[in-house]
């Protein structure tokens, strides 16, 4: 008998970021959340296909089956280095 894990997808830009939750079956992959999130169809002009993914900040591939609880996230291209941004910070 399969049995049903609950997972989030999360993905953000600057000016929006959205969160879905889902069920699906245990033994279900990252694949398969992406897919059954849509979340692709609110961030219309990401590629999000392309992106790399995590869970809980933990670099992943997309075929990492997944677990009650888990939140996989979406990994955008940094617009700035954090190390750049804070010297620039630090000469203002």
């Amino acid at each position: 008998m399969s049995t049903l894990i609950n997972v989030e997808v999360v993905f953000g830009t600057l000016e929006s970021q959205q969160l879905v939750s889902v069920s699906m079956l245990s033994g279900s992959t990252v694949a398969d959340a992406l897919e059954m999130s849509k979340i692709g169809a609110a961030f219309p002009d990401a590629d999000i296909a392309s992106m790399p993914t995590g869970i809980w900040g933990r670099p992943v591939e997309r075929d990492q089956t997944l677990v009650d609880g888990d939140r996989v996230e979406i990994y955008r291209e940094l617009e700035i280095d954090p190390k750049e941004s804070r010297r620039l910070r630090a000469l203002d």
